[in-house]
């Protein structure tokens, strides 16, 4: 019989039930015994889930309270030792995560070309090992005593290594000795206690991985399989094909792969496997909430089937962590799009009905084949996605829609004969605090309890209080604060045609911070303007610039389930020309700063070197077409966060804009050296304070940390910033973490005001710049 399993399954809930209990223990209203107790009924529930779909086995190390990879940490007992914790419990757990009064939290990252974020492992030489049986060993004593037959995932030991941070100039790899033997001593632990088979996720395979790091893998699965159950090394987000020969030669029992991203992989493995190996086929998308083709899937596994027999296994493409829970709560959906659609509880299905089709015959399982191939015709044939006024103005684009009128240098002397800024000028990202009555304010909207003019209202009446206490801090470019917004993609999303939305259509990004993607299903278009109204209402309140705020047609695109029957570079360009008409509408407004963040830029990037310029190319044309069409006079400023940026500086030049803003904080400025090794040629703000925690810096910590950036960049060019919008703090911590931002910016600012020859050297450096349009070979 053909094996049915998933790589993992979303652990929020169904209705978003552990972000609800972790936040209440986070506030002090659930205990630690609550919040376990919360965490083992979402678990029970959902291996109750996989069986019932008929799934051969459930899948147990995928659920946790904050992140997977930061469960493997207090797993191996691995905390830095700044946090003074010797053995990870749950407190230690979450203080490393957010954070504490003494100590920032642990770096947070993208996983991979994901909007999740993982909490990145912090190694250094003297980090010491110990398996923690507080962790995992639970969860699986639950999973047996409920009678599931049990796998458990882990992430491998080179991918959990790789993904850490360390010092500058160590070599990781040196810590590998010690972490087997915590692995060792996990697995020993699970075979003993009955574990079927064990998942190690290794998808760093995927990636550009260095010789000596992809020799380390004899070493380690040589070390571990004999003491471990049957092991299922797992790769996704992208094709394995060059490491077919050293996957074949590893002592594992099975492979898995990632047909959905890769599908040119499989006659690569299906020819070469070893009669001693499963292969375990992802079909059905991990990523993306679409229905499978499922006529189309089994085409290709009725071969493989005749020539593995159950040696074939499917699954996912990766963990269902990245799609929403149940489709049948979508009771507002249009239907017929809703038809188009599968979530993770569907996608169980979808696994059920092709391993009957495989193991039963097509026969036993016609109903469902011919739903499938309905509603696969329904959305190819739907008129709704295509429009074509949209295409022929994509078509129409020239060469000169992607550029400013002028270099920066001319801009920036434009803009501040307007603006009028000090040195080192001060900002914010965008949002501020979501407080409960603007959330019920915004809720009674959307279901008609309040009308439209009470709720513009009450809406204004929110503006007003972010701009009043902006000016009271004293901030030099302010923002409307967005209390209308209930998303940074979704608000846009509402308002352009070709977009569809879920009502609880919930995805983890970090913690307990769930985002509700949009759906992009047809050609996209914008029909009237989306912010102006509010920005031009929060420039009556103030004499200080206000700033303008929309996400880029990458963040729209990345941030969104974008359609899979066009090419990606394709939506990016409808997304910047609707964009485009916005920026140009608030420039004529009257608003004279304008950003358009654009945080998912790296998110995009292929996980293979050679297909990087290719995705450069066009990602940087799609955000310039967006920017580029207003005066020198008028500022555009982008913001990026928590992802690597230093090997894509050109192209994060290339977008030109007049200044960047970034995360920097958890990193303490690492990530501002490559900017500075680079020369980068515009303005930039590197974020002083992290949002992300609940912590308030010290007014000494962030000039600190203002210090190392005006050795790196000069005055002129160097904006004061927090990491990231405000929107899910209190006004009590921002209104103190802002004072001391701008308190140690005014400081600074006097301190290099009375240093001119500093000033000028500074100014120098400047000007000697290259244009970001010389950058790139090509933007257009």
């Amino acid at each position: 019989m053909t094996q049915a399993h998933v790589l993992g399954f979303p652990r929020i809930g169904a209705k978003r039930e552990l972000k609800t209990a972790v936040e209440a223990y986070w506030k002090g209203v659930l205990d630690e015994a609550g919040l376990r107790a919360a965490g083992r009924e979402l678990r029970l529930r959902h291996w109750a889930l996989q069986k019932g779909a008929g799934l051969d086995l459930v899948t147990v190390g995928d659920f946790a309270f904050y992140d997977h990879l930061h469960n493997a940490t207090a797993l191996f007992s691995a905390a830095p030792a700044r946090f003074g914790i010797e053995r990870i419990d749950l407190p230690g757990y979450f203080a490393m995560a957010r954070g504490t009064a003494a100590q920032p939290a642990l770096a947070m990252k993208k996983w991979f070309d994901t909007n999740y974020h993982y909490i990145q492992p912090e190694l250094s030489a003297d980090t010491r090992f110990a398996l923690n049986r507080d962790w995992l060993f639970p969860e699986v004593s639950e999973a047996l005593a409920a009678g599931h037959t049990v796998k458990v995932v882990l992430p491998g030991p080179l991918t959990w290594l790789w993904l850490a941070s360390g010092e500058a100039g160590f070599d990781k790899l040196r810590l590998l000795s010690p972490l087997l033997n915590v692995y060792y001593a996990a697995v020993e632990e699970l075979k003993r206690r009955g574990v079927s088979w064990l998942q190690f996720d290794e998808p760093v395979l995927a990636l550009d991985l260095p010789a000596e790091w992809q020799a380390a893998y004899p070493v380690v699965y040589r070390e571990l399989a004999p003491a471990a159950p049957p092991i299922l090394l797992a790769t996704y987000f992208g094709s394995v094909a060059e490491h077919a020969d050293l996957l074949q030669a590893l002592p594992v029992a099975g492979l898995h792969l990632d047909l959905v991203r890769a599908p040119d992989q499989l006659d690569v493995f299906v020819n070469n496997t070893s009669e001693d190996k499963i292969l375990s086929l992802g079909v059905v998308d991990g990523r993306n909430l679409w229905r499978t083709d499922l006529a189309r899937v089994l085409s290709v596994l009725h071969p493989v089937k005749a020539r593995l027999g159950t040696r074939l296994w499917l699954s996912a493409s990766c963990s269902l962590l990245h799609v929403p829970h149940d489709l049948a709560q979508e009771s507002r959906l249009d239907p017929r799009i809703r038809n188009w659609m599968a979530f993770a509880h569907q996608k169980l299905d979808e696994l059920a009905v092709l391993r009957r089709a495989l193991d039963d015959g097509e026969a036993a399982v016609w109903q469902a084949l011919q739903a499938s191939a309905q509603a696969i015709e329904d959305r190819r044939r739907a008129p709704s996605t295509t429009v074509a006024a949209v295409r022929a103005r994509v078509a129409a684009l020239r060469d000169d829609d992607a550029r400013r009128a002028s270099g920066f240098a001319q801009r920036i002397a434009a803009q501040q004969a307007v603006l009028g800024l000090p040195l080192l000028p001060t900002t914010t990202i965008g949002s501020f605090p979501q407080t409960a009555d603007i959330r019920a304010a915004r809720a009674a909207f959307k279901a008609g309890q309040l009308g439209e003019t009470d709720y513009v209202a009450a809406m204004k009446a929110e503006i007003r209080l972010a701009v009043e206490r902006q000016e009271q801090l004293g901030l030099d470019v302010l923002v409307h604060g967005e209390p209308e917004r209930n998303d940074m993609v979704e608000y846009f999303g509402e308002q352009l045609d070709g977009y569809a939305f879920t009502q609880s259509g919930w995805v983890q990004s970090y913690g307990s911070r769930c985002v509700k993607p949009p759906v992009i299903y047809g050609d996209v278009s914008r029909p009237t303007p989306m912010t102006v109204e509010w920005s031009t209402y929060a420039q009556t309140l103030t004499d200080k610039p206000m700033k303008g705020m929309l996400s880029g047609p990458l963040t729209m695109l990345f941030w969104s389930f974008v359609r899979d029957d066009l090419p990606k570079q394709d939506v990016a360009l409808q997304l910047a020309l609707a964009l485009r008409d916005e920026v140009v509408d608030l420039e004529r407004a009257g608003i004279g700063v304008i950003q358009i963040d654009e945080p998912a830029i790296r998110e995009g990037l292929p996980l293979k070197r050679a297909d990087w310029p290719a995705y450069l190319d066009w990602a940087v044309r799609a955000f310039r077409i967006a920017a580029s069409g207003v005066r020198d006079e008028t500022q555009i400023h982008t913001h990026m966060c928590y992802s690597e940026f230093n090997d894509i500086l050109p192209a994060i030049a290339a977008l030109d804009a007049d200044v960047i803003t970034i995360e920097t904080s958890r990193s303490r400025m690492k990530l501002l050296d490559g900017f500075a090794e680079f020369q980068y040629p515009n303005d930039i703000g590197p974020g002083v304070y992290d949002i992300h925690s609940p912590r308030v810096p010290a007014q000494a910590e962030m000039t600190a940390l203002l210090e190392r950036a005006l050795k790196l960049v000069p005055a002129e060019r160097l904006w004061v910033n927090p990491d990231c919008g405000l929107k899910t703090r209190g006004w009590p911590e921002v209104e103190a973490a802002l004072a001391r931002m701008v308190a140690s910016a005014r400081a600074l600012r006097a301190r290099w005001q009375a240093q001119p020859s500093a000033s000028a050297s500074a100014s120098a450096t400047a000007d000697s710049g290259a244009e970001p349009s010389a950058l790139l070979p090509s933007v257009t």
